[in-house]
Order: C-alpha cells, then structure tokens, then sequence
C-alpha cells in the first residue's frame, strides 16, 4: 500500500516538474544559514553544520528499510568522489515515512557501513517532516517552499559554503545523476583554494 501511495505520489511530483528546484527568487524567505544549526551524532555529540563552514553540505534523509536505501551506496560514491574538494555527504536517518528506519543509532551506522561501505557522516535518528521537524528541515522548508519539503526518504538538500540555501531534489533523483553532479561541481567551484604554504 504504501508503494502504491508513493508511487502515486512520484508521479504527480513528475508531471508536476516537482522533483528539483533552486532558491526561489521571489519568494518571503526566512534568512539565516545553514550554519546557524546543529544535529547530534549517533553517538549524541552535537555536530554543528557551523563546522563545515567553507565546504559544500549534501544533507540527506535516509532509511535502512527503503526501496531506495541503495542511494546510501550512491551517496558514498559522492563522498569518495569529492570530499576531498569540499563536499560534505550528511546522512539524517529518519523514521518518518512508512516506518523504514527501525534500527538504533548504532545499527544504522553498522549497516550502512557493511552493506554499502559508506563512511560519510550521518546523525542520530531525526524527524525531518511535520510540526516536530528538527530547526534545519523547518529552515530549508521556508527557504526553499513547502513544494521543497521532504514528502519520503532520500530527499536531498544542496548547500553552499557560506551556508546558503542552493537546491533540493526529491527522492527519485540519484545522488550521481548528472543533475546533481552539476550542481555539486557549481558549488565546489565556489570553494575556497586553501592559502599557498611558505
């Protein structure tokens, strides 16, 4: 059932052109940055995205028990592919829709490692939709418009250096598609060179 209702959903979005989006440009917007916000670790440390100030910040919902969950796998290559360049892949295990995310913190962690080898960050479980979202879902939704809100797993925000809100794209758009390779090259572009050493 829940297949049906999302792939309903899917192809509304499609025909729609409702699957990616940039800032709007005229649209009442909230302000601030992406900086001005903190998750915690799975092991409950705050990770501030004040840290990653500078560098490119992918930001991804994700679940272990998602038709979808081979995007964890697409969101490592990404990590392996830019972070050297600044790209931070940040993935926000969440068990908001249809239930997908059963596991603890710690499982998570495990199992996205094993089955997909992937080591970029991720956070604790977190609730990225409806009135007990976590601050940045609730940010990035006024920022962008609430066409731009996560409505299933694997939704994706892009932000920039300086903590600007740049694109989203929903679930059906691969991390590696050329869509969002693009962008993420755009804003890496944007990154500084780090000083000469003498």
């Amino acid at each position: 059932m829940l297949k049906r209702v999302f792939a309903m959903t899917g192809a509304i979005a499609m025909a729609a052109g409702l699957l990616a989006g940039s800032l709007p440009t005229s649209a009442a917007r909230a302000g601030g940055s992406a900086h001005d916000f903190s998750f915690n670790t799975p092991g409950g440390a705050p990770l501030p995205l004040s840290d990653y100030a500078g560098q490119v910040l992918l930001v991804v919902n994700t679940a272990t028990a998602c038709g979808f969950r081979g995007q964890i796998g697409d969101l490592q290559e990404l990590h392996a592919r830019f972070a050297d360049r600044g790209l931070v892949v940040l993935g926000v295990p969440s068990n908001d829709f249809g239930n997908q995310e059963p596991k603890s913190n710690s499982e998570i962690e495990g199992y996205c490692e094993a089955k997909y080898g992937a080591q970029f960050q991720m956070t604790e479980k977190t609730a990225v939709s409806g009135s007990a979202a976590h601050p940045f879902y609730k940010w990035a939704a006024s920022e962008f418009g609430l066409q731009a809100r996560p409505y299933w797993n694997f939704h994706k925000y892009l932000i920039g250096p300086a903590g600007d809100p740049v694109a989203w794209f929903a679930t059906p758009v691969n991390p590696t598609s050329d869509q969002i390779v693009r962008e993420i090259e755009a804003q890496l572009a944007r990154v500084a060179a780090p000083a000469a050493v003498n």
